[in-house]
């Protein structure tokens, strides 16, 4: 079994990003997808600082320090692409204007419930942003995490112990092991990573999963 690396997973998301969708990329991970979006598409990624039409990140040497998402890293602005102001940002992610956002996650319950902004650490440091108004505001949300946190245990679980960053809005999981939909059938797995089993994946899933890999 081999892992998908986070540039793998990255475009194994943008694969799955459709011609004409409004997609927010969400800090961290998310933002790796812009460089791996098809060419033959035109897509629109949307910042929650006021950005919409981002393109890939600039060359080295060619960033521009205004020029930034909302991670606050360098990136590039398509033909036709525009700033705006933060407050109308954040009328495009409630208002419902929002194909898809891509949102790392701490876990993914069975029922789609999201906890990203907050482990309950004491020592934690909370992180919202704009999450809780793209979780609930975006037609449909992709998350994107590695399987298992750096001590082995399970992001997807029966019930999310972090607190919630959204009840019931993920929509399908990206990890470095396999592609999970998230729907009324409970998590079905669509796809694995070459050389791994079903009951390898379940083993080290802390959720019931449905074999379903097309």
């Amino acid at each position: 079994m081999k892992r998908r690396t986070r540039e793998q997973l990255a475009a194994r998301v943008a694969a799955d990003i459709n011609e004409g969708n409004y997609v927010n990329l969400g800090i961290g991970l998310p933002t790796l997808v812009a460089n791996y979006l098809p060419k033959d598409r035109e897509i629109f990624l949307h910042s929650e600082n006021g950005l919409l039409g981002m393109g890939p990140a600039p060359a080295p040497g060619d960033e521009d320090p205004d020029l930034i998402n909302a991670s606050k890293q360098p990136v590039t602005l398509l033909t036709g692409g525009c700033y705006f102001h933060h407050g109308d940002s954040f009328t495009m992610m409630r208002g419902g204007h929002l194909d898809i956002c891509v949102l790392g996650a701490f876990q993914v319950s069975v029922t789609g419930d999201l906890a990203n902004w907050h482990t309950g650490g004491a020592d934690a440091i909370p992180a919202v942003g704009g999450a809780m108004d793209l979780a609930v505001g975006a037609k449909r949300v992709f998350v994107m995490m590695e399987h298992q946190t750096k001590t082995g245990e399970s992001k997807i679980v029966e019930r999310c112990t972090y607190p919630l960053t959204g009840i019931g809005c993920v929509a399908r999981v990206y990890t470095d092991l396999a592609v999970i939909d998230v729907g009324r059938d409970g998590m079905v797995v669509r796809e694995m990573v070459e050389g791994l089993t079903f009951e390898e994946l379940q083993r080290l899933t802390a959720a019931p999963l449905t074999h379903c890999v097309n």
